[in-house]
C-alpha cells in the first residue's frame, strides 16, 4: 500500500546521501549502457554481412576456370581449363530439375566512346540470366532478353555511373556507342547496390562477343542459379556434384583442386552469418557480464547503506516499527533508485546506437546498430529485479537485528 511518510523518508534519505546516491544510480545506468550498446554493435555486425550477400542472389553457384596441378589419364599437368558453349548444355542437361537460371560471363576492358566523350570500362558478355544472380536494378529500358541472344544482337545495357560519365544529362537510350571498335545500341540502364564499380560495367549478349571474336565458343565463367527451395542442404550436393561432373569432362583429376573454383554464395552466407551468430553471442555473454557487474556493485553498496544505518534501524524498531516496515523501507530505496537508474541508462543506449546509424560501417563493418525494444526492457526489468533482491537481502539482516544490539553498534 503506498504510504506518503514512507516515501518523504526515502527521498530525505537520498537528498542526504547525494553521493551514495549518485553511485548507485551510476552503475545502474552503466551497466544498462554497455548492454544494449555492445548488443547493439553485435547487431549492426549481422546487418553488415547480410547487406554485403542482399546485393547479389543467395542461391548460385559461380564457377571458375583454373589449372590443373596434377597429371590424369594422359594428359600433363599445368594445364589450363576452359569452359565452352558445350559446357552450358551440358549443364542444363544434367541438372534440369535444379537449375533456375543459367548464364556465361566473358569479361573485357574495353575503351567505350560517345561523341567527345570516352573512358575505359568492363564489358560481360552475358546470357538473359544474369539480371536475376546479380539483381540488377533497371532504371530505364529493359534488360538483355533471349532474342537479344539468339540473335547476337549489338544491344548493351549500361550501368548507371556510364552513363553519367558518357551521355551527362542527355537520356542514353536509343543512342550508340563505339565498344571496342564496334557499335552497341543502348536499350537500358541499371544500377547496382554493389557500388560505384558495379554501376560502371555494361552487359552484351555474351553470343555477340563470341561473334566480335572471330565467332569463338570461349566463356570465361559460368553462373549457375538454382532453386531456392533446395535450401542449404541441397546447395551444397550441387556443388558437389557439378564440380565432380566438370571435373570428369575436363580430364581433371579428382583430388585437383585448383583446376576449378566453385564459389557458393548459400555456403559462404551460412559460414558468415554462423560467424557472426559466434560473436553475437559472446558480446552478449559480456554485456551480461556489465549487468551482473552492475548487481554486484548495487548488492555492495546496499550492504554498506545497511550497515551505515544499523543504528537507525535500532531506533525505528525500538519505538515500533516492524521487521516488515524496516525491509520495505530499505527494498523500496533500492528498486527506486535502480529502476529510474535503469530506464535512464537504457534510454541513453537506444538513442546513442541510433546517432550512430551506418557512421561505423567503414571502418568497423558495423551497420546500423540497433536493439529490439523488448530485449532493451527485459534486461533493464532483470537488472531491476536483482536490484531488489540485493536490497532485501541485507534489509532482511540487518531487520532481524534486536535494538539494543543496533543501538550499541559503533
Amino acid at each position: 500500500m503506498f504510504s506518503r511518510d514512507t516515501w518523504r523518508e526515502i527521498f530525505i534519505t537520498l537528498r542526504k546521501n547525494k553521493l551514495r546516491t549518485f553511485l548507485s544510480g551510476f552503475t545502474v545506468s552503466l551497466g544498462i549502457l554497455i548492454f544494449i550498446t555492445l548488443y547493439g554493435m553485435g547487431n549492426g555486425l549481422i546487418n553488415t554481412f547480410d547487406e554485403f550477400f542482399s546485393q547479389d542472389a543467395t542461391n548460385v553457384l559461380y564457377v571458375f576456370p583454373g589449372r590443373t596441378t596434377m597429371p590424369y589419364k594422359g594428359y600433363k599437368s599445368n594445364r589450363t581449363i576452359e569452359f565452352d558453349n558445350t559446357d552450358l548444355e551440358d549443364i542444363k542437361k544434367n541438372f534440369p530439375m535444379f537449375l533456375e537460371h543459367l548464364s556465361p560471363r566473358i569479361f573485357r576492358s574495353a575503351l567505350v566512346k560517345y561523341k567527345e566523350e570516352s573512358n575505359n570500362y568492363t564489358t560481360i558478355g552475358v546470357d538473359w540470366g544474369q539480371q536475376f544472380a546479380e539483381k540488377t536494378i533497371m532504371m530505364k529500358g529493359r534488360y538483355l532478353n533471349q532474342m537479344d541472344v539468339e540473335d547476337k544482337t549489338r544491344n548493351a545495357v549500361i550501368g548507371r555511373l556510364v552513363e553519367i560519365d558518357l551521355f551527362g544529362t542527355e537520356n542514353a537510350i536509343g543512342k550508340y556507342i563505339d565498344v571496342g571498335g564496334s557499335v552497341f545500341k543502348v536499350i537500358g540502364v541499371f544500377q547496382d547496390d554493389g557500388g560505384d564499380n558495379e554501376e560502371r560495367q555494361i552487359y552484351i549478349p555474351y553470343t555477340t562477343r563470341q561473334l566480335i571474336e572471330k565467332n569463338t565458343d570461349e566463356i570465361g565463367q559460368i553462373v549457375v542459379q538454382f532453386k531456392p527451395e533446395l535450401g542449404y542442404t541441397g546447395a551444397m550436393a550441387l556443388e558437389r556434384n557439378l564440380e565432380r561432373y566438370m571435373k570428369d569432362k575436363k580430364f581433371i583429376h579428382p583430388d585437383d583442386r585448383n583446376a576449378i573454383f566453385i564459389r557458393n554464395v548459400t555456403d559462404n552466407l551460412k559460414q558468415n552469418q554462423d560467424f557472426a551468430g559466434v560473436l553475437q553471442m559472446i558480446v552478449t555473454i559480456v554485456a551480461f557480464g556489465t549487468i551482473i557487474a552492475g548487481i554486484i556493485g548495487i548488492s555492495n553498496i546496499m550492504v554498506f547503506v545497511v550497515k551505515e544505518r544499523t543504528k537507525e534501524i535500532g531506533i525505528r524498531k525500538a519505538i515500533g516499527a516492524t521487521p516488515r516496515s524496516v525491509i520495505n523501507t530499505i527494498l523500496l530505496e533500492s528498486v527506486f533508485i535502480t529502476t529510474v537508474s535503469g530506464f535512464v541508462g537504457m534510454l541513453i543506449g537506444i538513442g546513442l546506437l541510433r546517432s550512430l546509424g551506418d557512421s561505423l560501417a567503414d571502418d568497423y563493418f558495423i551497420t546500423n546498430p540497433y536493439i529490439s525494444t523488448g530485449v532493451a526492457v527485459f534486461a533493464t526489468v532483470l537488472l531491476i529485479v536483482f536490484g531488489a533482491i540485493a536490497g532485501y537481502v541485507p534489509a532482511r539482516r540487518a531487520a532481524r537485528i534486536k535494538p539494543i544490539v543496533a543501538l550499541r553498534d559503533e
